[in-house]
């Protein structure tokens, strides 16, 4: 899975990962004849070193003659972290780190300088779309959600709950973004029928949701941990503010408020990564009845600390 083939010095290579996601290592195959035989050598693996599974990446030169390796490891709720390594040519094999094994620190390539950036996180939903940091959890229709119908606002137009919610295609999902963060979000609630909900979502293989939902006559907070459901308190008010707090770990504290101070749940939830893929946190909004007519949400920031 993941090879990639290099001719350098008269020499084929194939470079491949092997061993497995989380315990896995990087070997290279070489031979003087494009269909072999090839002899092959372990170029890189986690030995005394904390980084596990280092492989499945890419050997690339820069303009000044050197060469790197870039490669994931698997870090389980928090996703596949990349790692850049230093590669030194050894008797026609490219030795990837120090002595095969990934290092954490290194002087960076010697390259015209850049600014320095990072992925966006925060979000004030002030633009005409939305940012890279966004991404559904199945593949999108157009009129899931409107940054137009109230600038400022995300607007979120409610979908059929599915069985398990984890399955829901229509949640509004980031990475996460280091091993210790707080998140929150403020949206108002107007639904059109019984049953409509709109939160805060911490996902992976296992699920918390925090939100509002409309039940008979009143709006409710209501907590919710993969099937589990308890409804914390009748709420007045139409505009909410719900905060996460993750520890390194994974381990969540939720909060919410209806009017002036955060109150916290007394509840927590050991977040998990998901099939292949980290943990996420985001937004949703569902309904129960796939008919008409049905409201709406608007969500004013999502704002990580």
């Amino acid at each position: 899975e993941g090879p990639k083939f290099l001719k350098k010095d008269g020499w084929y290579y194939i470079l491949a990962p092997a061993g497995g996601v989380e315990t896995g290592w990087q070997v290279a195959l070489r031979s003087r004849q494009i269909y072999g035989p090839y002899e092959h050598k372990i170029v890189l693996a986690q030995g005394d070193t904390d980084i596990n599974g280092p492989h499945q990446g890419a050997l690339v030169d820069t303009r000044n003659g050197e060469w790197w390796f870039i490669h994931f490891q698997d870090a389980g709720l928090y996703g596949r972290v990349t790692h850049l390594q230093p590669v030194q040519w050894e008797d026609g094999w490219p030795l990837m780190g120090k002595d095969c094994e990934p290092v954490q620190r290194h002087a960076k390539p010697k390259l015209p300088p850049q600014p320095r950036c990072a992925p966006q996180t925060s979000d004030e939903f002030t633009g005409p779309q939305l940012g890279l940091q966004w991404q559904w959890h199945a593949n999108h229709h157009d009129d899931w959600c409107s940054l137009a119908a109230r600038p400022g606002w995300l607007r979120l137009f409610p979908q059929p709950a599915v069985t398990p919610p984890s399955e829901q295609p229509n949640l509004l999902l980031q990475k996460l973004p280091a091993r210790s963060f707080t998140v929150e979000t403020a949206l108002e609630f107007h639904p059109g029928q019984d049953g409509e909900e709109a939160g805060l979502v911490v996902t992976g293989q296992t699920q918390v949701m925090l939100g509002i939902q409309r039940r008979g006559t009143a709006n409710w907070v209501v907590w919710r941990a993969n099937d589990r459901q308890e409804y914390v308190r009748e709420t007045k008010s139409s505009l909410v503010r719900f905060r996460v707090a993750m520890r390194d770990g994974g381990l969540c504290s939720f909060s919410f408020a209806d009017a002036g101070t955060l109150l916290p749940l007394p509840a927590t939830f050991q977040a998990h990564k998901g099939v292949w893929i980290g943990g996420k946190v985001g937004l949703y909004s569902l309904r129960r009845s796939h008919h008409p007519p049905h409201g709406h949400a608007d969500v004013d920031y999502f704002r990580f600390e």
